[in-house]
């Protein structure tokens, strides 16, 4: 009787992921084939076209700012990237290493903070970024990003660091090592898979956002990925449908890319530390 009931919840685990796979995989199939199909119509009878064609990816790169968008993204994504991830890094070594007043309470607030979507906090921010006149720029928009990652990117790396021991930095100490020289030479590369995490995150979230920029950017030569697509489609009057489709496939392929490339970075930048406070 054991070994049956065993046996219906594994069938039973099985068929939530598979229906959670068809549910993620179906409508990445529909856009893929959407972007091949003739014409600008949404309405397709067949999820890939009888006869699929190139021609909506040639008019994106050719008849579209594509290429501009796609540079703006990109020099905004490995900006914050390397900004987020020196900001965060910084942020858990002192809270991972130094005991400090008013340390447990600091590291509360940056878990309470978490949970506000950050697009709460937009009309201060574009306040200030009117009065530090960053509005309309690249800057504005990445010192956002790198802010907002402290929170979250702190308690991944701290758990990561937590791990390390401290003997290895006593030893470094003991040899004349100063904090500095201790953080770059031996903490840091041992934490390789947290700082992936953290920075490749910080990488894709320009590509994934939409409302920041929006707001943030108001010039069309300054514009990103998220904010190019959507006015492909946003009026009545637009249907450029399958060319949003085509647009949508190159933005998902480069992150696709870098997933795969650094799944075990991830995974092991994601556990670490996760049994340690």
């Amino acid at each position: 009787m054991s070994k049956l009931l065993n046996n219906l919840v594994v069938a039973g685990i099985y068929a939530v992921f598979a229906v959670l796979l068809l549910t993620t995989v179906y409508p990445l199939i529909w856009v893929i084939g959407t972007s091949l199909n003739p014409g600008n119509s949404l309405m397709v009878s067949r999820m890939f076209p009888d006869q699929p064609t190139l021609a909506h990816y040639t008019e994106l790169i050719r008849n579209t700012d594509f290429v501009l968008w796609f540079s703006n993204t990109v020099t905004i994504a490995l900006a914050n990237a390397a900004l987020s991830t020196t900001l965060v890094a910084a942020t858990a070594y002192a809270f991972s290493r130094f005991r400090f007043k008013g340390r447990k309470q600091g590291l509360m607030t940056l878990l309470i903070l978490q949970m506000f979507p950050g697009f709460l906090s937009i009309m201060a921010i574009f306040v200030l970024l009117m009065q530090t006149k960053l509005l309309d720029t690249h800057l504005g928009l990445i010192l956002i990003y790198a802010g907002g990652s402290i929170s979250m990117g702190t308690w991944v790396m701290k758990g990561h660091f937590d791990t390390i021991p401290k003997s290895l930095e006593e030893a470094a100490y003991i040899d004349g090592a100063g904090h500095l020289e201790t953080m770059f030479k031996i903490i840091l590369p041992l934490s390789l898979p947290a700082i992936t995490f953290v920075a490749l995150n910080s990488f894709i979230t320009p590509f994934m956002d939409f409302i920041l920029p929006q707001i943030v950017l108001r010039s069309s030569e300054k514009m990103t990925l998220a904010q190019g697509l959507y006015n492909m489609v946003a009026n009545e009057t637009n249907s450029s449908f399958t060319t949003f489709a085509a647009g949508a496939v190159l933005v998902a392929l480069p992150i696709t890319f870098l997933y795969m490339y650094f799944q075990k970075y991830l995974i092991h930048g994601m556990t670490a530390g996760a049994d340690k406070g």
